[in-house]
């Protein structure tokens, strides 16, 4: 019975530990998004993670969010200094997350300001 359980336990943690390095290493997809920063903030009771959203639309119709990483301090300093302005984002995209990571499965790791489509700005 004692070996029953102890390979039980063993087989819960193995898979546990496959779990969590598929979420931390595996990417679904990478890409870029353009649109007007219009949220930028570091939320959370238990856990604080930075949390915003952009604009991809005239109307504000179309509302992508995202989340960024403690690690990356250069990308958070950025988007704060680009609230309200058109910016592009890179992220990766994964297949899931953890709580202490962010809400979204979208996580930026680069942020430039761009010149919006929609006004000209001369």
């Amino acid at each position: 019975m004692k070996k029953i359980l102890i390979l039980f336990i063993s087989g819960v943690l193995v898979l546990f530990l496959a779990y969590f390095a598929f979420v931390y290493f595996v990417t679904y997809s990478e890409g870029t998004r353009a649109g007007e920063l219009i949220k930028f903030s570091k939320k959370g009771i238990i856990s604080k993670t930075w949390e915003g959203e952009i604009s991809q639309g005239i109307s504000g119709a179309q509302i992508f969010s995202f989340s960024v990483l403690d690690k990356n301090q250069e990308v958070i300093d950025k988007l704060q200094e680009y609230q309200g302005k058109y910016v592009k984002l890179t992220y990766e995209e994964r297949y899931a997350t953890f709580f202490w990571w962010g809400d979204t499965v979208y996580f930026i790791t680069d942020a430039t300001l761009e010149q919006s489509p929609h006004f000209n700005r001369n």
